[in-house]
């Protein structure tokens, strides 16, 4: 027959590696069921209840309520674990598609940078080629308004003072309109880059005139003397206005009537730029490509 004692025995407690292996709620049964063998072997060695008796029932019981409240516990861990797996691959998985969305979003900004610097550079270039079209367009309204004479200049030059003499009859021998321009003229053919007469620029519009005994520049009275300046190379501009023919008349005139006729030549001359109003056209007619009015043609 089998021994009471030894069917009593409570099942062994595996090793540390058994422990590794055995599944979890395996092993709280079994060290459970342990215990309460020996709580039972205590209460037979003190005289307590028989085996089978309310006790050794009462602590079975209570094991098996234990083990069922774990079980249910690690059912309920379970299905959490897998609920919150859930949870988690769906929130990796919103997660990577939110990266990728980034990542586009990063790519079309970058290529728009790209596409950005492109235009700011061909940008610049167009600026620079603007630039020097400027540059260009004003340097060109520079010489031009120097050459026309409504633009201020400043050079080197000669200056040149004429003046009646004292004896002079002031209707025949006193200097005229005339007289002045044929020195003017004499200046442009010496190589005079710019002009001006008592202050007065001369321009492509200048008009001089004799109002009586007085002379009038741009419409503006003048009187002696006549401070006649002229930008150009002074080294050779005084030498050769006597070389043409309207200084060497003007030269014979001036001995004629006695005037007196000083040159010198100046580092730097500062001339104005011609009244504005004379800018303003009064009339003007188109031409065509042979320089010729259309009505003119035949």
């Amino acid at each position: 027959m089998t021994d009471p004692q030894a069917a009593q025995q409570p099942p062994p407690v595996p090793d540390a590696a058994a422990r590794v292996r055995t599944p979890l709620l395996a092993l709280i049964t079994a060290e459970s069921l342990e215990r309460d063998y020996q709580m039972v072997a205590r209460r037979r060695a003190a005289g307590g209840s028989p085996p089978g008796g309310p006790s050794k029932a009462a602590g079975r019981a209570g094991v098996v309520a234990v083990a069922l409240v774990f079980g249910g516990l690690v059912t309920l861990a379970a299905v959490e674990t897998s609920a919150n797996a859930d949870v988690d691959s769906a929130s990796r998985a919103s997660l990577i598609e939110r990266i990728e969305a980034r990542g586009e979003a990063v790519r079309r900004l970058q290529g728009r940078i790209s596409d950005l610097r492109e235009e700011n550079a061909d940008a610049e270039a167009d600026l620079l080629e603007l630039g020097n079209a400027v540059n260009a367009a004003e340097g060109q309204a520079a010489e031009i308004g120097a050459a026309s004479g409504f633009t201020p200049v400043v050079g080197e030059g000669i200056r040149i003072e004429l003046d009646n003499a004292s004896y002079a009859d002031p209707d025949t021998e006193h200097i005229r309109d005339s007289d002045l321009a044929l020195l003017t003229n004499a200046l442009w053919s010496a190589g005079a880059e710019a002009i001006a007469i008592n202050n007065q620029r001369i321009s492509s519009r200048t008009a001089i005139r004799n109002s009586g005994t007085a002379i009038e520049v741009n419409s503006t009275g003048i009187a002696p003397p006549y401070v006649v300046t002229a930008i150009g190379n002074r080294d050779t501009l005084s030498s050769r206005l006597l070389e043409t023919s309207s200084g060497a008349a003007f030269a014979v005139l001036a001995g004629q009537y006695g005037w007196t006729y000083e040159v010198d030549d100046v580092g730097e001359v500062r001339l104005p730029a011609a009244p504005g109003r004379l800018r303003l056209l009064r009339s003007a007619e188109q031409a065509t490509e042979s320089g010729r009015h259309p009505e003119g043609d035949e």
